[in-house]
Protein backbone atom coordinates (compact mmCIF):
# COMPACT_ATOMS: atom_id res chain seq x y z
CA UNK A 1 0.00 0.00 0.00
CA UNK A 2 2.74 2.43 0.40
CA UNK A 3 3.35 2.24 -3.39
CA UNK A 4 -0.39 2.74 -4.00
CA UNK A 5 -1.96 5.95 -4.33
CA UNK A 6 -5.44 6.22 -3.56
CA UNK A 7 -7.69 7.76 -6.21
CA UNK A 8 -9.93 11.02 -5.21
CA UNK A 9 -12.42 9.89 -8.00
CA UNK A 10 -14.45 6.92 -8.59
CA UNK A 11 -14.13 5.45 -12.76
CA UNK A 12 -17.44 5.05 -14.01
CA UNK A 13 -18.18 2.80 -16.49
CA UNK A 14 -21.78 2.83 -18.55
CA UNK A 15 -24.07 1.90 -15.35
CA UNK A 16 -21.04 -0.27 -13.34
CA UNK A 17 -19.37 1.75 -11.16
CA UNK A 18 -15.44 0.65 -9.81
CA UNK A 19 -13.48 1.28 -7.80
CA UNK A 20 -9.55 1.64 -9.46
CA UNK A 21 -7.33 -1.12 -8.81
CA UNK A 22 -4.94 0.56 -6.74
CA UNK A 23 -6.94 0.40 -4.26
CA UNK A 24 -6.06 -2.53 -2.24
CA UNK A 25 -9.69 -4.42 -0.97
CA UNK A 26 -9.73 -5.48 2.90
CA UNK A 27 -12.15 -8.58 2.20
CA UNK A 28 -10.28 -11.39 3.13
CA UNK A 29 -10.21 -13.03 6.54
CA UNK A 30 -7.03 -14.88 6.87
CA UNK A 31 -3.77 -13.35 5.37
CA UNK A 32 -0.65 -15.85 4.56
CA UNK A 33 2.45 -13.72 5.02
CA UNK A 34 5.62 -14.78 3.48
CA UNK A 35 9.19 -15.67 5.18
CA UNK A 36 10.45 -12.46 3.73
CA UNK A 37 7.41 -10.20 5.26
CA UNK A 38 8.53 -11.66 8.78
CA UNK A 39 11.69 -10.91 7.94
CA UNK A 40 11.36 -7.31 7.53
CA UNK A 41 9.12 -6.92 10.78
CA UNK A 42 11.94 -8.73 13.01
CA UNK A 43 14.27 -6.42 11.12
CA UNK A 44 12.06 -3.52 12.10
CA UNK A 45 11.28 -4.70 15.32
CA UNK A 46 15.06 -4.88 16.00
CA UNK A 47 15.86 -1.26 14.67
CA UNK A 48 12.88 1.04 14.86
CA UNK A 49 13.29 4.49 14.01
CA UNK A 50 12.84 7.63 16.37
CA UNK A 51 10.53 10.80 15.80
CA UNK A 52 11.32 14.42 16.86
CA UNK A 53 8.70 17.13 16.18
CA UNK A 54 8.88 21.06 17.49
CA UNK A 55 5.36 22.98 17.97
CA UNK A 56 4.70 26.79 18.98
CA UNK A 57 1.57 25.68 20.93
CA UNK A 58 -0.33 28.37 18.50
CA UNK A 59 -2.89 29.94 19.90
CA UNK A 60 -4.77 30.46 16.60
CA UNK A 61 -4.33 26.74 16.03
CA UNK A 62 -5.90 26.03 19.85
CA UNK A 63 -9.34 28.32 18.83
CA UNK A 64 -9.30 26.06 15.91
CA UNK A 65 -9.93 22.97 18.00
CA UNK A 66 -11.75 24.92 20.52
CA UNK A 67 -14.79 26.19 17.79
CA UNK A 68 -14.53 22.28 16.88
CA UNK A 69 -15.00 20.08 20.19
CA UNK A 70 -18.69 19.97 21.10
CA UNK A 71 -17.73 20.89 24.62
CA UNK A 72 -16.07 24.05 23.71
CA UNK A 73 -17.71 25.77 20.84
CA UNK A 74 -20.07 27.46 22.35
CA UNK A 75 -23.36 24.83 22.45
CA UNK A 76 -23.51 24.33 25.65
CA UNK A 77 -21.89 27.14 27.27
CA UNK A 78 -20.53 30.05 26.49
CA UNK A 79 -17.95 30.36 24.51
CA UNK A 80 -14.28 31.18 26.34
CA UNK A 81 -11.58 31.68 24.14
CA UNK A 82 -8.13 30.25 24.78
CA UNK A 83 -5.20 32.43 26.43
CA UNK A 84 -1.88 32.90 25.63
CA UNK A 85 -0.13 32.01 28.78
CA UNK A 86 -2.38 29.68 30.19
CA UNK A 87 -1.97 25.84 30.35
CA UNK A 88 -3.08 23.22 27.89
CA UNK A 89 -6.02 21.69 28.76
CA UNK A 90 -4.76 17.73 29.75
CA UNK A 91 -5.18 15.59 25.69
CA UNK A 92 -5.16 18.44 24.07
CA UNK A 93 -1.53 18.29 22.95
CA UNK A 94 -2.73 15.88 20.54
CA UNK A 95 -3.84 18.63 18.21
CA UNK A 96 0.43 19.44 17.75
CA UNK A 97 2.63 17.62 17.41
CA UNK A 98 1.97 16.37 13.93
CA UNK A 99 4.58 14.99 11.06
CA UNK A 100 4.61 17.55 8.06
CA UNK A 101 4.65 14.59 5.42
CA UNK A 102 4.62 15.28 2.07
CA UNK A 103 1.71 13.65 0.35
CA UNK A 104 3.72 11.43 -2.30
CA UNK A 105 5.45 9.74 1.20
CA UNK A 106 2.06 9.10 2.95
CA UNK A 107 0.78 5.90 2.72
CA UNK A 108 -1.71 4.36 0.66
CA UNK A 109 -4.64 5.03 3.62
CA UNK A 110 -3.88 8.30 3.72
CA UNK A 111 -1.43 8.11 7.22
CA UNK A 112 1.76 9.16 7.95
CA UNK A 113 4.79 6.06 8.05
CA UNK A 114 5.99 7.57 11.54
CA UNK A 115 7.15 4.60 14.04
CA UNK A 116 5.18 2.32 11.48
CA UNK A 117 6.16 -1.61 10.25
CA UNK A 118 7.04 -2.45 7.03
CA UNK A 119 4.43 -4.20 4.29
CA UNK A 120 2.23 -5.52 4.28
CA UNK A 121 1.20 -3.70 7.42
CA UNK A 122 0.37 -0.57 5.86
CA UNK A 123 -3.15 0.18 7.04
CA UNK A 124 -3.36 1.17 10.67
CA UNK A 125 -5.68 2.01 13.27
CA UNK A 126 -6.41 3.57 16.90
CA UNK A 127 -6.10 1.15 19.39
CA UNK A 128 -5.70 3.02 22.99
CA UNK A 129 -2.76 4.49 24.96
CA UNK A 130 -2.17 5.93 28.34
CA UNK A 131 -1.23 9.25 28.97
CA UNK A 132 0.64 10.77 32.76
CA UNK A 133 0.84 14.46 33.25
CA UNK A 134 2.97 16.70 35.22
CA UNK A 135 0.41 18.67 36.52
CA UNK A 136 3.46 21.15 38.49
CA UNK A 137 4.45 21.24 34.78
CA UNK A 138 2.17 21.94 32.25
CA UNK A 139 2.58 22.56 28.67
CA UNK A 140 1.86 26.15 28.02
CA UNK A 141 -0.20 27.99 25.29
CA UNK A 142 1.97 29.98 23.09
CA UNK A 143 5.36 28.25 24.51
CA UNK A 144 7.60 26.26 22.12
CA UNK A 145 7.84 23.01 23.08
CA UNK A 146 9.02 19.49 21.43
CA UNK A 147 8.23 15.77 21.73
CA UNK A 148 10.27 13.21 21.62
CA UNK A 149 9.32 9.36 20.45
CA UNK A 150 10.10 5.69 20.66
CA UNK A 151 9.16 2.28 20.08
CA UNK A 152 8.30 1.65 23.36
CA UNK A 153 6.09 -2.14 22.50
CA UNK A 154 5.67 -4.41 19.91
CA UNK A 155 3.01 -6.94 19.89
CA UNK A 156 2.16 -9.53 17.49
CA UNK A 157 -1.65 -11.14 17.50
CA UNK A 158 -2.97 -13.69 15.29
CA UNK A 159 -0.07 -15.02 13.51
CA UNK A 160 -0.63 -18.63 13.86
CA UNK A 161 -4.28 -18.30 12.33
CA UNK A 162 -3.73 -16.09 9.42
CA UNK A 163 -5.10 -13.47 10.71
CA UNK A 164 -2.02 -11.56 11.81
CA UNK A 165 -2.02 -7.68 13.55
CA UNK A 166 1.07 -5.77 14.84
CA UNK A 167 0.38 -3.60 18.03
CA UNK A 168 2.58 -0.67 18.07
CA UNK A 169 3.25 1.05 21.24
CA UNK A 170 5.42 4.49 21.40
CA UNK A 171 6.66 6.39 24.23
CA UNK A 172 6.35 9.83 23.47
CA UNK A 173 7.54 12.20 26.18
CA UNK A 174 6.35 16.53 25.62
CA UNK A 175 9.38 18.71 27.10
CA UNK A 176 8.83 22.79 26.71
CA UNK A 177 11.43 24.45 25.37
CA UNK A 178 14.74 24.41 27.61
CA UNK A 179 13.02 21.87 30.13
CA UNK A 180 14.84 18.11 30.19
CA UNK A 181 11.68 16.57 32.61
CA UNK A 182 8.73 15.98 30.48
CA UNK A 183 5.20 17.62 31.23
CA UNK A 184 3.34 14.68 29.38
CA UNK A 185 4.28 11.23 29.08
CA UNK A 186 2.66 9.31 26.42
CA UNK A 187 2.05 5.79 25.36
CA UNK A 188 0.15 5.57 22.25
CA UNK A 189 -0.81 2.28 20.44
CA UNK A 190 -1.89 1.66 16.84
CA UNK A 191 -2.54 -1.69 15.72
CA UNK A 192 -1.55 -1.97 12.09
CA UNK A 193 -3.16 -4.58 9.75
CA UNK A 194 -2.09 -6.48 6.76
CA UNK A 195 -2.49 -5.70 3.16
CA UNK A 196 -6.02 -8.29 2.30
CA UNK A 197 -6.80 -8.96 5.67
CA UNK A 198 -10.69 -7.79 6.79
CA UNK A 199 -11.00 -6.92 10.44
CA UNK A 200 -14.25 -5.76 10.45
CA UNK A 201 -17.05 -7.48 12.78
CA UNK A 202 -21.05 -8.17 11.80
CA UNK A 203 -21.35 -7.26 15.52
CA UNK A 204 -20.15 -5.18 18.03
CA UNK A 205 -18.03 -6.32 20.28
CA UNK A 206 -19.29 -6.72 23.94
CA UNK A 207 -17.27 -5.33 26.22
CA UNK A 208 -17.49 -6.02 30.10
CA UNK A 209 -17.51 -4.25 33.10
CA UNK A 210 -19.42 -1.22 31.82
CA UNK A 211 -20.87 0.15 35.06
CA UNK A 212 -24.78 0.26 35.19
CA UNK A 213 -24.67 3.82 35.83
CA UNK A 214 -23.07 7.10 35.18
CA UNK A 215 -22.65 9.88 37.18
CA UNK A 216 -22.10 12.52 34.54
CA UNK A 217 -22.49 12.58 30.64
CA UNK A 218 -22.38 14.23 27.76
CA UNK A 219 -23.80 14.00 24.28
CA UNK A 220 -22.78 15.06 20.89
CA UNK A 221 -22.96 14.14 17.65
CA UNK A 222 -19.91 14.04 15.23
CA UNK A 223 -20.84 15.29 11.48
CA UNK A 224 -18.52 15.16 8.66
CA UNK A 225 -17.63 18.78 8.90
CA UNK A 226 -16.49 17.77 12.66
CA UNK A 227 -14.15 14.95 11.41
CA UNK A 228 -13.00 17.07 8.40
CA UNK A 229 -12.43 19.56 10.96
CA UNK A 230 -10.59 17.50 13.14
CA UNK A 231 -8.42 15.92 10.14
CA UNK A 232 -7.45 19.15 9.79
CA UNK A 233 -6.21 20.47 13.27
CA UNK A 234 -4.31 16.57 13.44
CA UNK A 235 -3.04 17.64 10.02
CA UNK A 236 -4.20 14.09 9.10
CA UNK A 237 -5.18 12.50 5.70
CA UNK A 238 -6.19 9.27 6.87
CA UNK A 239 -9.25 8.40 4.61
CA UNK A 240 -11.25 6.24 6.54
CA UNK A 241 -12.63 9.73 8.37
CA UNK A 242 -12.89 11.91 5.02
CA UNK A 243 -13.60 9.47 2.17
CA UNK A 244 -16.67 7.21 2.16
CA UNK A 245 -16.21 5.17 -0.83
CA UNK A 246 -12.43 4.43 0.61
CA UNK A 247 -13.67 3.84 3.73
CA UNK A 248 -17.12 1.66 2.50
CA UNK A 249 -15.80 -0.38 -0.64
CA UNK A 250 -11.55 -0.84 0.21
CA UNK A 251 -11.84 -1.12 4.17
CA UNK A 252 -15.52 -2.65 4.72
CA UNK A 253 -16.80 -0.55 7.41
CA UNK A 254 -20.43 0.97 6.86
CA UNK A 255 -19.46 4.51 7.15
CA UNK A 256 -16.96 7.04 8.29
CA UNK A 257 -14.86 6.14 11.82
CA UNK A 258 -14.38 9.30 14.26
CA UNK A 259 -11.04 9.45 14.73
CA UNK A 260 -9.31 7.60 17.91
CA UNK A 261 -7.76 10.79 19.33
CA UNK A 262 -11.11 13.01 19.19
CA UNK A 263 -12.87 10.26 21.23
CA UNK A 264 -9.85 9.97 23.82
CA UNK A 265 -10.25 13.37 23.81
CA UNK A 266 -13.99 13.58 24.61
CA UNK A 267 -13.69 11.62 27.09
CA UNK A 268 -11.38 14.18 29.25
CA UNK A 269 -12.92 16.77 28.03
CA UNK A 270 -16.29 15.57 29.23
CA UNK A 271 -14.49 15.35 32.85
CA UNK A 272 -13.67 18.76 32.22
CA UNK A 273 -16.63 19.65 31.64
CA UNK A 274 -18.45 18.53 34.30
CA UNK A 275 -15.16 19.54 36.81
CA UNK A 276 -13.63 22.28 35.42
CA UNK A 277 -11.23 22.31 38.91
CA UNK A 278 -10.05 18.43 38.12
CA UNK A 279 -6.51 17.94 37.37
CA UNK A 280 -6.01 14.56 35.78
CA UNK A 281 -2.63 12.80 36.22
CA UNK A 282 -3.14 10.00 34.38
CA UNK A 283 -5.81 8.43 31.58
CA UNK A 284 -5.58 5.37 30.81
CA UNK A 285 -8.01 4.29 27.51
CA UNK A 286 -8.63 1.14 24.76
CA UNK A 287 -10.73 2.00 21.82
CA UNK A 288 -13.09 -1.15 21.64
CA UNK A 289 -15.49 -0.87 18.79
CA UNK A 290 -15.49 1.74 15.39
CA UNK A 291 -17.45 5.09 16.43
CA UNK A 292 -19.39 5.78 13.27
CA UNK A 293 -19.88 9.59 11.70
CA UNK A 294 -23.69 11.09 11.79
CA UNK A 295 -24.51 8.73 15.20
CA UNK A 296 -25.49 9.99 18.42
CA UNK A 297 -22.56 9.71 20.90
CA UNK A 298 -22.89 9.51 24.25
CA UNK A 299 -19.85 9.97 27.18
CA UNK A 300 -20.19 8.45 30.46
CA UNK A 301 -18.80 8.81 33.31
CA UNK A 302 -19.06 7.22 37.37
CA UNK A 303 -16.80 7.20 40.37
CA UNK A 304 -14.98 4.48 41.34
CA UNK A 305 -14.03 6.31 44.52
CA UNK A 306 -13.13 10.38 45.68
CA UNK A 307 -9.96 10.28 42.33
CA UNK A 308 -10.80 7.77 40.41
CA UNK A 309 -13.47 7.46 37.68
CA UNK A 310 -14.13 5.12 34.83
CA UNK A 311 -15.56 7.03 31.39
CA UNK A 312 -16.61 5.32 28.02
CA UNK A 313 -18.48 6.70 25.13
CA UNK A 314 -21.48 4.35 23.48
CA UNK A 315 -23.18 5.23 20.14
CA UNK A 316 -26.89 5.10 19.50
CA UNK A 317 -27.24 1.37 19.06
CA UNK A 318 -25.11 0.69 22.36
CA UNK A 319 -21.97 -0.26 21.11
CA UNK A 320 -19.35 1.09 23.57
CA UNK A 321 -16.62 2.73 21.25
CA UNK A 322 -14.28 3.21 24.29
CA UNK A 323 -13.29 2.61 27.71
CA UNK A 324 -10.67 4.88 30.17
CA UNK A 325 -9.91 5.21 33.59
CA UNK A 326 -8.55 8.60 34.92
CA UNK A 327 -7.00 9.46 38.34
CA UNK A 328 -6.97 12.66 39.83
CA UNK A 329 -4.43 14.85 41.20
CA UNK A 330 -4.63 14.71 45.22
Amino acid sequence: MSTLRLASRIVTRGWQTQVPKRWNHHHNRTVALTPEAIKALDNWEANPPTLGFSDSLSLDHLSDLYVTLPTRDGTRKPFEEPQNGAPLAQGQHLAFFHARTPEHRLRGDGTDEEISPPAPFLTRMWAGGKMTWDVENPLIVGVKSRSSATLSHLLRKGFERNKPLVFVTQKIQFFKEGKTTPSVVEERQHVYIPDGLSVVRKEPRIVPDIPQTSDFTFQYQPTPVTLFRFSAIMFNAHHIHLDKDYTTRVEGYPERLVHGPMTAMMLLETVGFHYPMAHIKEFEYRATNPMYVNRKLTIHGAWLDESVAKIWCVDDEGAVGMVGKITLAK
